[in-house]
């Protein structure tokens, strides 16, 4: 059976460029679209709405939008908007956030794990047409509900998913979600021991992680010339080892690869420290984190995602997308 295809969009091509893209993909015959609140330059539920405006079958996902700086309530209103643009094809997917972005603007990611799980229960409530009272240690509500005046009041069919990366964060997802976006720059070998920690959640509840849809993240850096295709991938491993190391932990990085880079990248980073900073990483290390070289061995690389565990490959694509989109139609 053919492996159900997604892509990924964030904030590399203008928002015109993007809905062209998305119905290509479609056209394809992809299974999803998804789009990021991607870090201060771009919001998702805007793009999602010209997404789902402008395809008919293709599901549009959240990957992710971040559980902090949108009250539940309101989170549960954007989804329910979007899925009255296109019912059925919407998927929430929610994150942590991170740091130092959140702190940067002034919040203060307080027991994560607690506010993940009241979020998620207070937006499934909401989304299911339910009058809620909630008082947790973040969410408080009293008597709301999602309160349509001028349309049909329903349920609303939006499986929630939580991007995940942390095995704590891993083991609630398997509790209390629909799905889990799994993230990447990430190692096919992060992938098992994310399963073990989907599982136990899952199994609190008598369930196991094959209940979940898994669909995960993958950077896919495709060109003819193999070097240029890694290298094309290594600036953005680079900005994330220096940004983001607590997913390069999860992966394996070598903790003097991630100082060596935070020495010389600050926040924002600029484009000239990237490049310096790209020159500390070596091809092994872009080679375990994306799905980089020749169409083949990107394929090849996707498919080690797949046989530990993702159900769906979301191909965050560098270089030319609408080739990268054809090079994996058929996978």
């Amino acid at each position: 059976m053919a492996i159900p295809m997604a892509l990924y969009l964030q904030d590399a091509h203008p928002i015109a460029e993007a809905i062209e893209i998305a119905k290509y993909a479609e056209r394809e015959g992809f299974h999803a679209v998804w789009q990021a609140d991607s870090r201060l330059v771009r919001e998702a539920a805007v793009p999602m709405a010209a997404f789902a405006a402008t395809t008919d079958r293709i599901k549009i996902g959240s990957g992710v939008i971040d559980v902090w700086s949108r009250n539940p309530a309101r989170l549960a209103s954007v989804f329910s908007t979007l899925d009255d643009l296109a019912p059925g094809r919407i998927l929430c997917g929610l994150g942590a956030w991170w740091d130092p972005l959140a702190a940067k603007v002034g919040i203060e990611r307080h027991k994560p794990l607690a506010m993940m799980r009241e979020t998620v229960t207070v937006v499934r409530s909401l989304l299911a047409n339910e009058n809620v009272t909630f008082h947790g240690e973040h969410v408080h509500l009293d008597g709301v509900e999602l309160d349509y005046v001028y349309q049909e009041r329903r349920a609303k069919d939006v499986p929630i998913y939580i991007g995940a990366t942390g095995m704590k964060m891993m083991e609630l997802t398997g509790e209390i979600a629909d799905g889990v976006v799994l993230n990447y720059l990430v190692s096919p070998d992060y992938n098992s021991r994310a399963m073990e920690s989907l599982d136990a959640g899952a199994r609190r509840v008598g369930r196991t992680a094959e209940d979940l849809d898994r669909p995960q993240l993958v950077v896919c850096s495709v060109h003819e010339d193999r070097q240029t295709a890694l290298d094309m991938a290594r600036n953005m491993v680079t900005q994330y080892l220096g940004q983001q190391p607590h997913i390069m932990k999860a992966s394996g990085v070598p903790q003097s690869l991630l100082d060596a880079v935070g020495e010389v990248l600050t926040w924002p980073a600029t484009h000239e420290q990237v490049e310096a900073a790209s020159r500390l990483v070596p091809d092994e290390i872009v080679q375990m984190l994306t799905a980089s070289g020749t169409a083949e061995e990107a394929k090849s690389a996707v498919r080690r995602y797949v046989d530990n565990g993702c159900t769906s490959p979301i191909l965050y694509p560098l270089g030319d997308v609408k080739a990268t989109i054809t090079a994996f139609r058929d996978f």
